[in-house]
């Protein structure tokens, strides 16, 4: 007898946790749906018609277009300028993941170690990060420019002939891959500051013992008990990178020419500039897949690098 009510009453439990957790899943996808609207309406909806926009010879204001077929896709294969600005928003979102990844790791290392004035380190070096893009590449503008610009001041003081940096082809994405490194470096430290200080001490106390020297302990556990943050800080920086725009705007405004361009410099021209919407939608999806097949891939990869720590 005791033994059937037994049995009854774990069944009428468990039929009640399932029942719970059904409405608990429910209600979980309820909170969900707010986001999902969100991000249907200002980023799904806008991208798909975009698409189609692609296919038509739409000037941006006009209320009549005509759909083009694959004109545009064709047009942009064939133009010069495409393989310019893509080279160049290559430049700007692997060169700026690569030296973010670099010099946020050293300062990270730097101040996870018992420094007194490393609270104050950590706030300087993430200040940049709080200044509007913008702001900051009018901030570098007025270091880097010909006339008045503070580095050509110092140039001249010393006898040397100014230079025409941000002028300059062949040097000015540079620049703008160094402004933008500079004023988000800050978020690769905090991330890797968090990841560093998550590691547990008692492996570096083993590799102690075994006779490790500091860059084998670096090799052999920092960096593969690391690589969460690795993973999260090159996807982050590699899509802000290759969408990087008001940097440019500031320092160059694509110039001179389109020779320091990126896909989204070069959008915003074709649409308000040259009056061109549909080619500048075509540039746009180009840039999508871009950005998804290059950050795809590096997410894919590193998280198969990740280890249990």
């Amino acid at each position: 007898m005791v033994q059937t009510v037994t049995k009854t009453a774990v069944k009428v439990k468990n039929k009640n946790a399932k029942m719970y957790k059904k409405r608990g899943d429910s209600s979980l996808w309820w909170m969900y749906l707010p986001s999902l609207l969100i991000v249907c309406l200002f980023i799904v909806f806008p991208f798909i018609d975009g698409i189609r926009i692609s296919f038509t010879n739409w000037n941006g204001f006009s209320q009549t277009y005509s759909y083009i077929g694959f004109d545009q896709y064709k047009r942009m294969f064939s133009d010069p300028d495409t393989w310019l600005v893509v080279k160049n928003t290559l430049l700007y979102g692997i060169g700026s993941t690569i030296l973010q990844n670099i010099v946020g790791l050293g300062y990270a290392l730097l101040l996870n170690q018992n420094l007194k004035i490393r609270s104050l380190t950590r706030t300087i070096i993430y200040l940049p990060v709080i200044i509007s893009p913008l702001i900051m590449g009018y901030i570098w503008y007025f270091f880097f420019a010909y006339n008045g610009g503070a580095l050509n001041d110092l140039f001249v003081l010393f006898g040397s002939e100014p230079v025409n940096a941000l002028g300059n082809p062949a040097v000015n994405p540079y620049i703008i891959v160094f402004v933008n490194t500079f004023q988000f470096v800050g978020i690769a430290m905090i991330i890797y500051l968090a990841g560093l200080q998550s590691i547990s001490k008692e492996y570096y106390e083993a590799a102690n013992i075994d006779g490790a020297n500091s860059w084998q302990k670096f090799k052999a556990i920092t960096i593969p008990l690391l690589m969460p943050s690795i993973t999260i800080n090159l996807v982050l920086n590699i899509i802000g990178g290759l969408k990087l725009f008001d940097v440019i705007v500031a320092l160059t405004n694509g110039g001179p020419g389109n020779a320091s361009q990126s896909m989204s410099t070069f959008m915003y021209n074709l649409y308000f500039s040259r009056q061109d919407a549909g080619y500048a939608a075509t540039q746009g999806v180009l840039m999508a897949l871009i950005i998804l097949v290059i950050s795809m891939a590096a997410l894919l990869y590193f998280k198969r690098k990740e280890v249990e720590a």
